[in-house]
């Protein structure tokens, strides 16, 4: 008889996890972004916000909750219910984080979440003054060997993609730059333009306009195929470094225990607005591409990324400020 009534008890919790995830949503989603509004990832969740309702039939709320290099809102989706109702929207930062603030992160990236999918990759070019007469990745090996530690490189700041793609793309060509770190990207962007710093990686929106007016020059595009905007400019994979491709990826997290029918509804609204030309048009504004995937793809993307980052970081001692 206990057996039975167990049988029963299990049958309606199973019944009502069911029902209850078939009415899935039946109030506002919030989509947390952990930085400023304006930013890419804000545009990315923005698109979203703006084309799920027509689905899903709720309103879908963009909350920026900015600070500690994105950590703060990514802490506060790690500790959210796992009920469907609230969503991460980031970028690979949040893998990299991981392994500069090793030890000192409230969530794991990989164990307090359950990726829902990609949305979109955005590009890192790898430029320089157009004076420099170095034209390809192997000028700039040459270069950088015969003077180890003298030529400069830029960047935001310590810790920011575009340090960690320099980090990787110096121990791929086992060679040393001096590291000048700015507080933002504008005022590297400026020393650039004068002259005053020798490399950088830059984002594809951020350095297009200038390579186009002739006051940057671009040596090879971080990403693992040619760019349609820069069509004759080489990869760094091309240019024979393996391994070595930083684009930036953007996707979508759910807290862990989000049951996977609802991660796997997201997915395909999701997947789908990102198939559309207005989300294409918005996105190639901000030099993203959108991407889709599995949730389980994206989840594989995290893993690797998180072993990449955290090799280059223990090699290299680089920590967040």
């Amino acid at each position: 008889m206990n057996k039975f009534i167990r049988l029963v008890g299990a049958a309606v919790l199973a019944f009502t996890a069911a029902a209850s995830q078939a009415a899935w949503p039946e109030r506002p989603i919030t989509l947390v972004v952990p930085f400023t509004p304006g930013t890419g990832i804000d545009l990315i969740a923005r698109q979203l916000a703006a084309s799920l309702p027509r689905t899903l039939g709720q309103p879908v709320v963009v909350e920026n909750l900015a600070g500690a290099s994105g950590n703060i809102g990514s802490e506060k989706v790690a500790r959210a219910d796992g009920d469907g109702y609230t969503f991460l929207v980031t970028v690979n930062t949040f893998v990299m984080n991981a392994s500069l603030y090793k030890g000192k992160l409230r969530f794991d990236p990989q164990k307090d979440f359950s990726p829902v999918g990609l949305t979109s990759w955005g590009s890192l070019l790898l430029v320089t003054h157009p004076s420099n007469p170095a034209n390809t990745v192997d000028d700039v090996v040459r270069a950088a060997s015969a003077a180890p530690g003298k030529l400069s490189y830029g960047t935001p700041g310590v810790g920011t993609p575009h340090h960690l793609s320099m980090a990787l793309f110096l121990d791929r060509t086992h060679t040393a730059m001096l590291h000048v770190p700015y507080k933002g990207t504008a005022g590297a962007v400026t020393d650039m333009l004068g002259g005053r710093l020798d490399y950088m990686f830059l984002p594809v929106h951020v350095a297009l306009p200038q390579i186009k007016a002739g006051k940057l020059k671009v040596i090879a595009t971080g990403s693992p195929k040619r760019l349609p905007q820069l069509p004759d400019t080489p990869t760094l994979t091309e240019a024979g470094l393996q391994g070595a491709d930083v684009d930036m990826w953007y996707g979508v997290l759910a807290p862990q225990g989000t049951p996977p029918a609802i991660v796997d509804r997201m997915n395909r609204e999701i997947n789908a607005i990102l198939k559309t030309p207005a989300t294409a048009a918005a996105f190639d504004a901000q030099g993203m591409v959108p991407a889709t995937s599995a949730p389980a793809d994206f989840g594989a993307l995290i893993a690797r990324d998180a072993k990449r980052w955290d090799d280059i970081v223990a090699r290299t001692g680089i920590t967040a400020e």
